[in-house]
């Protein structure tokens, strides 16, 4: 696993010595699952450090876990060696005269094209073992969305600290 930026929230260094105003934390991590249990690690302390609550700091921490366990099952169908590039970076919402600090997650893979039509939630209410990471990842997460750009795969992953999770529901 390579670690290319670590900064304090709100301005970080570049390659050229240059302030990136929200960038945080960039890995660069082979496909090996090996490796999940050091990036969980990250990412619960880089929440914390944002002000995240014990609860939204762990619900973070399992969506990014659910999103490379995902990409290595599905997106390179288990092998070891292939590029996962994570981006990490503050960002601040502004809605109704609240400002919400947050944290952005962009999920990077070079597996084939995932088909939305494809990607299917398993019933809550069926009682097997597997199939809920996307019900972690969307439940976890203020936006989830998924892009497709010059053949990577991007996962973006957002969650403002403070803001309860909407009930899809409703």
């Amino acid at each position: 696993m390579k670690t290319l930026l670590l900064a304090r929230r709100g301005q970080s260094r570049g390659r050229n010595g240059h302030l990136h105003r929200g960038s945080l934390l960039r890995l660069e991590l082979p496909s090996d699952p090996s490796l999940l249990c050091a990036v969980r690690g990250a990412v619960e302390r880089l929440t914390e450090s944002i002000g995240f609550s014990a609860p939204d700091c762990r619900a973070v921490t399992r969506a990014v876990d659910e999103a490379l366990t995902n990409i290595i099952r599905h997106a390179y169908a288990g092998r070891p060696d292939r590029p996962i590039e994570m981006l990490f970076r503050s960002v601040r919402r502004e809605a109704n005269q609240k400002a919400a600090e947050g944290l952005e997650i962009v999920l990077c893979d070079r597996g084939p094209a995932i088909k939305p039509d494809k990607l299917c939630l398993r019933a809550l209410e069926e009682v097997r073992p597997g199939g809920l990471g996307l019900h972690f990842i969307q439940q976890s997460m203020d936006i989830v969305e998924y892009k497709r750009a010059n053949g990577t795969n991007r996962l973006r992953l957002v969650k403002y600290v403070g803001t309860p999770k909407q009930d899809q529901n409703t």
